[in-house]
């Protein structure tokens, strides 16, 4: 059966926002794979951009000079179809062809490599098979939902289960739950975000405040540990010297800041924190990191799913855990070097959504195959939810998370 790349086509759909994106088909002999594109609404400087001159540029440049190049490339060779890509584009951030386009591309290879095989992505990618906890948005804010908390996502994450239904069940009934507290509380109905996460006006401690009732009534009732987690988004808070919270009335100093989340993490007993500093402070996430008690620190601006950026990291210490977005890094290679590196060194890994997000289900696979501690997307929106659909169904394959 040939292994040739015989055509390739990049089209313009829509995400879960309506905005345009990217979708990739390519084509074999005798069998095609498909992979769309999500794109961030808050998002590092230091990631690849998405489209760095518009969705119209960025394919119009990838069918003058890139598809050309792939076409009778051998879709087995993952490394050389990315490399190819990195070396059309001929830039460290992918500026020219953009993350979307580069991403769409490298991982639709992979599909149809694993499509030949006749194996699932996950098998095709990786040899992990182990369940990704799911880290789920309950109460939405910063950019993701105006008009609402300061902080951009409070989360929650189900530990103490390895059965995909009851993580699940668990979720969605702290998002139900929270609903009808948050209802409670302000006398009025409730607006989802990007991503489904709950919009009210609420400071931090509010809705810290609700959302750990809530886990610990449904972790009562359903009898699975439960715990809440924050990605606090520090980029959109930071004004080039302090952290403002206008909605809470603050204003720290980085030292202050630390000390706030450090708080936050004592009273609320939280599992996770994400970018609870600013994208370039290395060294205000050692310090977090080093004070931190039972709490995964996470970097996703700071690290980019970069491996130059979380070799830094290591170096200071910054951070116990790194989100995985495929489209910040722009090709497959590229991610799993990051990967290795992080699992050399310890780092647990969280596979993330975009808030404007596609109903492909890749990331699914990913979080499998690379033995990610979480897959970080809601439960609730077709977008979302397609994503553990589709764990379930690798579940069903490997058989043990029924």
């Amino acid at each position: 059966m040939g292994s040739k790349v015989r055509k390739i086509i990049l089209r313009k759909i829509l995400d879960s926002r309506g905005n345009p994106t990217v979708e990739c088909e390519i084509y074999s002999d005798s069998t095609f794979s498909r992979c769309s594109a999500p794109s961030g609404a808050s998002v590092g400087k230091f990631e690849a951009v998405a489209y760095p001159k518009g969705i119209d540029a960025a394919m119009e440049f990838a069918n003058s000079h890139l598809l050309p190049k792939l076409l009778g490339a051998d879709v087995y060779g993952q490394k050389n179809i990315d490399r190819i890509i990195k070396d059309v584009d001929g830039t460290e951030n992918l500026s020219k062809i953009g993350g979307n386009v580069a991403m769409t591309v490298s991982v639709a290879c992979a599909k149809l490599a694993a499509n030949l095989k006749g194996v699932q992505l996950f098998e095709y990618l990786g040899k992990g098979r182990s369940f990704p906890l799911p880290l789920s948005k309950i109460i939405g804010g910063g950019k993701h939902a105006l008009n609402s908390c300061d902080i951009q996502e409070f989360l929650c994450v189900p530990l103490s289960t390895k059965k995909i239904h009851q993580a699940l069940e668990a979720n969605l009934a702290v998002h139900k739950k929270a609903a009808e507290m948050i209802t409670k509380k302000i006398n009025q109905a409730v607006g989802r975000d990007d991503e489904s996460g709950w919009v009210a006006r609420l400071t931090t401690e509010e809705a810290l405040e609700i959302l750990s009732s809530a886990c610990e009534a449904i972790s009562d009732e359903k009898g699975v540990k439960i715990r809440a987690g924050l990605d606090v988004a520090a980029n959109s808070l930071f004004d080039g010297e302090n952290y403002i919270y206008k909605l809470d009335g603050k204003k720290f100093s980085k030292g202050e800041q630390i000390d706030f989340i450090l708080e936050l993490i004592r009273k609320f007993n939280l599992t996770y924190v994400e970018d609870a500093l600013h994208e370039d402070d290395f060294d205000g996430f050692a310090e977090l990191t080093k004070r931190a008690k039972n709490c995964l620190i996470c970097g996703d601006d700071l690290f980019v799913t970069n491996k130059k950026r979380l070799e830094l990291g290591v170096k200071m210490k910054a951070c116990n855990s790194i989100i995985i977005k495929p489209n910040q890094i722009g090709t497959l290679s590229d991610l799993i070097d990051t990967v290795g590196y992080a699992k050399e060194n310890d780092y647990s890994l969280i596979a993330s959504h975009r808030s404007g997000e596609t109903c492909d289900d890749y990331l699914a696979h990913i979080a499998v195959a690379y033995d990610c501690r979480m897959l970080k997307t809601n439960v609730v929106g077709g977008e979302r939810n397609t994503k553990f659909n589709e764990i379930i169904r690798i579940g069903e394959k490997i058989g043990k998370w029924a």
